[in-house]
């Protein structure tokens, strides 16, 4: 399926991912399923399931969605969002262009990132 085109993805995404994915809607906090997963494993792009995140990134941030302080590199694209009178940084899968979230300067870690994701957006493959 080709990059940027949403109405692909229509059929074969739930109205909820297809929702946050293509429309850069917000799933609930704390509604997750992918919020506690304490598995090690990679996390993919629900839409054409590029590799984004490993599990040796993810903490508990506290902010209601699955965060990590970093992205494998090239897998995300970053993007000025001013919407909803804010001034954030959008995060987008680099191959697809699917909406994953937002990343923000304010991590606990080395990093300093802490990238928060809808589960929506997310594909999870446990560890072999």
């Amino acid at each position: 399926m080709s990059r940027h085109n949403p109405e692909q993805w229509r059929n074969t995404l739930s109205a909820e991912q297809f929702h946050v994915c293509w429309e850069k809607g917000t799933e609930r906090p704390y509604s997750g399923a992918l919020l506690h997963n304490r598995k090690s494993g990679d996390y993919l792009c629900v839409c054409c399931k590029q590799v984004l995140f490993h599990s040796d990134a993810k903490f508990d941030s506290g902010c209601g969605w699955p965060s990590f302080d970093k992205a494998i590199a090239g897998r995300v694209t970053y993007t000025e969002d001013h919407s909803h009178g804010m001034k954030r940084v959008e995060i987008t899968c680099s191959q697809c262009g699917s909406h994953l979230g937002h990343v923000f300067p304010d991590g606990p870690t080395e990093t300093g990132q802490r990238y928060c994701v809808n589960s929506l957006s997310l594909d999870f493959q446990p560890e072999a």
